[in-house]
């Protein structure tokens, strides 16, 4: 079942001559956790904005194509109606935090206040939300007291506690140490796991190459490939596209170890897996 359908997508910003987004077209299945990489300005935040209808409704502009969520065409749909399927979380926290509230649990409840949720269902949503990023220790702080890092997981919980189909991150581990962006990857697995739909546009190749079903590679506004992050990182031009593959890839393409299918390994698991004698060398221990 698709849960995302993007025909033809173009678009321009406000006083600019250039497209943001150039005859875009994919489709998302329900469950799929999808990474969308691409060097700066590529396109990847225009992209989510696309996809929760803050374009064309909020950043106005050029728009043309056509975008679904489920079956409600984003052209035609109110924001406020969008965002009970789509939750986005940004790349910086202070664009998410309102700043009106003084504690996490006020922030969370922010969201869910204004669907209108009854209270004991709001706590438990609260609850959930809190346990699943571990923050509940800092449940009573203000969130600008918070480090970026613990900001960004509030921002996260707070989008979460909503329950929303689909979940837009973009960079959401820019602010994030290494235990805290293993975390986020492994709080997104559990979402898919359970139905949920994930689109992430990332910098870190390494954990999208662990995590995620398929990976939209954009450049310069147009979608170039969309396929599975072997097929992605496999790519002999891949460096021209200003994407740096997993390390994993660039030790296996420099000892010529292929996979079966002639594709190159994107996780240290799968280096471990391939026999010597599926290697380009040939060799045998």
């Amino acid at each position: 079942m698709n849960k995302i359908r993007v025909n033809d997508l173009k678009y321009r910003y406000p006083h600019s001559e250039k497209l943001a987004l150039n005859d875009i077209s994919f489709e998302i299945k329900q469950g799929e956790f999808i990474g969308i990489v691409g060097k700066n300005s590529s396109g990847k935040s225009t992209l989510c904005y696309a996809l929760t209808g803050l374009v064309p409704h909020f950043f106005k502009g050029a728009y043309g194509g056509q975008v679904f969520i489920d079956n409600l065409e984003v052209m035609k749909t109110e924001i406020s109606d969008l965002s009970l399927k789509v939750g986005l979380v940004f790349e910086n926290p202070f664009s998410q935090i309102t700043g009106s509230k003084f504690t996490v649990i006020d922030e969370i409840a922010f969201g869910l206040e204004n669907m209108g949720i009854e209270r004991e269902e709001m706590s438990t949503r609260i609850e959930a939300s809190l346990k699943l990023l571990d923050i509940e220790h800092i449940k009573e702080k203000n969130p600008f007291s918070l480090s970026g890092g613990q900001m960004q997981r509030v921002a996260i919980a707070s989008v979460l506690a909503m329950r929303p189909d689909i979940l837009i991150l973009d960079e959401p581990t820019s602010q994030l140490d290494p235990q805290g962006s293993d975390e986020v990857f492994k709080v997104v697995e559990s979402l898919t796991k359970e139905g949920m739909t994930v689109i992430m546009a990332e910098h870190k190749m390494e954990k999208l190459a662990q995590y995620s079903d398929k990976i939209l590679l954009l450049h310069e506004g147009k979608l170039i490939d969309f396929d599975t992050p072997q097929k992605i990182f496999s790519k002999k031009d891949i460096l021209d596209y200003g994407v740096s593959p997993p390390i994993f890839t660039k030790i296996a393409r420099a000892l010529n170890i292929n996979k079966e299918d002639s594709l190159l390994p994107v996780t240290l698991n799968e280096i471990l897996t391939i026999s010597p004698i599926n290697s380009e060398r040939g060799e045998k221990k």
